[in-house]
């Protein structure tokens, strides 16, 4: 198991990484997901040995790596630029971290065949690297990754040079690879779509910091922060001010009342993290708090808490994308006309409070 504990890093004289700590347990794959410029790379590069930490430990299994060399930590890395050999036919590419492993020329054969099928590119082994689409490179480069056996497998923004469809694509080959094989996997993206579809678990990185960690579901359905729900796009996020402080919880703001369940305590009470499992939260009338507020599960209605002014509709495959005055937009099942006043009913599980 990988384990890092209180990493820090700084460059050009600011903190980059403040005091990271995580594990990555046997056949887990684990995102790290952030903005540029977050530190995600460098994370990486120091779990690989390819950069030193300013403090902290990388152990696996309990052993520091501090002094353990790039080449003996045993650790596959998967770059964006692929980085393959190109004077090297497909079988030479993938074959090429297994020769320093003193096998046998049949031993070698054997497992070039089998990783070869495992991506997909049974046949291809002849064929140049340059020969091959973007698609095919990658899984060329995840083949020569996976071949040494590597304990644990590292992914640097590795589809970030393919279009959609193809990166798609390769998401779900990827996912049902990294569970065949039982490797544990790192694997750095700013895109939240590989991160949740890869990912058994989500790490979101910011300012230096992990500021929300979860499975996929529980990050998109909780972020938990201001940043994290913008960042991620989980839905509206409104200002408000606390008008009732009991169930059903009420919060005033620009566009209306919203109400949400939660049990709520006084200041001088229990702090929510002592009360686990428990949907509980610590605000007093006439305090300001930002909601987080699901575009989905909303109707119109004559009696509805929220306004606004329709300044825009576009048609999506599962409903109508509906934009107010008020900046908050929703999907409804039909087309309200432009410069039209809508009242809403948004029900209280998809209103959550941010923190």
């Amino acid at each position: 198991m990988l384990e890092l504990h209180e990493l820090y890093k700084s460059y050009n004289g600011q903190p980059l990484l403040n005091g990271i700590s995580f594990t990555v347990a046997v056949g887990e794959t684990v995102c790290l997901l952030g903005a540029s410029g977050s530190g995600k790379s460098t994370l990486l590069r120091m779990i690989a040995g390819l950069e030193t930490p300013e403090q902290g430990q990388v152990l696996w299994d309990g052993e520091d790596l501090a002094s353990v060399p790039v080449h003996q930590r045993g650790f596959g890395l998967v770059f964006q630029d692929y980085a393959l050999f190109p004077h090297l036919n497909v079988t030479e590419n993938v074959a090429f971290g297994l020769k320093m492993q003193n096998l046998t020329v049949d031993e070698i054969f054997l497992r070039v065949a089998n990783i070869l099928e495992m991506v997909n590119l049974s046949g291809f082994g002849d064929r140049r690297v340059t020969e091959l689409s973007g698609g095919e490179q990658q899984r060329v480069a995840l083949a020569r990754a996976l071949a040494p056996s590597p304990r644990l497998m590292m992914f640097d923004e590795p589809l970030g040079a393919l279009d959609r469809g193809l990166r798609d694509q390769l998401m779900d080959e990827l996912r049902h690879i990294l569970h065949k094989s039982g490797v544990p996997a790192i694997y750095v993206t700013h895109d939240q779509d590989e991160a949740f579809t890869l990912a058994d678990r989500v790490l979101l990185l910011h300012e230096g910091g992990i500021v929300r960690s979860g499975t996929p579901e529980q990050v998109w359905s909780d972020p938990g922060s201001v940043w994290a729900a913008q960042f991620l796009d989980a839905g509206n996020v409104v200002a408000g001010i606390v008008r009732l402080n009991k169930n059903p919880f009420q919060v005033e703001t620009s566009a209306g009342l919203f109400e949400l369940n939660c049990e709520v305590v006084p200041v001088s009470a229990h702090h929510p993290e002592s009360l686990p499992g428990r949907d509980v939260h610590v605000h007093s009338v006439g305090e300001q708090i930002n909601l987080l507020v699901s575009r989905r599960g909303v109707q119109q209605s004559a009696g509805g808490k929220v306004s606004g002014v329709v300044v825009d509709v576009v048609f999506r495959q599962d409903g109508f994308k509906v934009t107010l005055d008020n900046g908050l937009d929703f999907y409804l099942p039909k087309a309200p006309l432009l410069g039209e006043k809508i009242y809403l009913s948004i029900p209280a599980a998809g209103v959550k409070i941010l923190q």
